[in-house]
């Protein structure tokens, strides 16, 4: 199972990024994929879950209405929309599977990949 997270880069703050979390080894369509940050000196941030058919979404209050989720489980694939970027979205993202959306009990980990918002 290996989740890897894509798509990171600089942009400047009221700019867009999109995300990627792509999946080899399993299906990613029969799990949840929660989106995490984590910036320096920061504790992890769950930022967006969504479910494994796409019917249930969940967004940290600090990105609501900014960032969007979404998958395409015929690409296997799912996407984090990040929107009207602030400098404080910078952090390393990371993409997480599990059977269902539980922030604190995510199963399988990609590696991250970094998005820095300039201001």
């Amino acid at each position: 199972v290996q989740l890897q997270a894509f798509g990171g880069g600089l942009v400047q703050a009221g700019g867009s990024l999109r995300l990627s979390c792509a999946a080899s080894g399993f299906t990613l369509g029969a799990y949840a994929i929660a989106w995490f940050r984590q910036a320096p000196g920061k504790e992890r941030e769950g930022v967006s879950c969504i479910g494994s058919s796409g019917g249930f979404t969940y967004y940290a209050d600090s990105v609501k209405g900014r960032f969007t989720i979404s998958r395409d489980n015929a690409k296997n694939t799912v996407y984090l929309q990040m929107n009207s970027l602030k400098p404080e979205d910078t952090a390393v993202y990371y993409c997480a599977a599990s059977r269902r959306c539980d922030l604190y009990g995510m199963d399988y980990w990609g590696k991250g990949t970094l998005v820095t918002v300039s201001s």
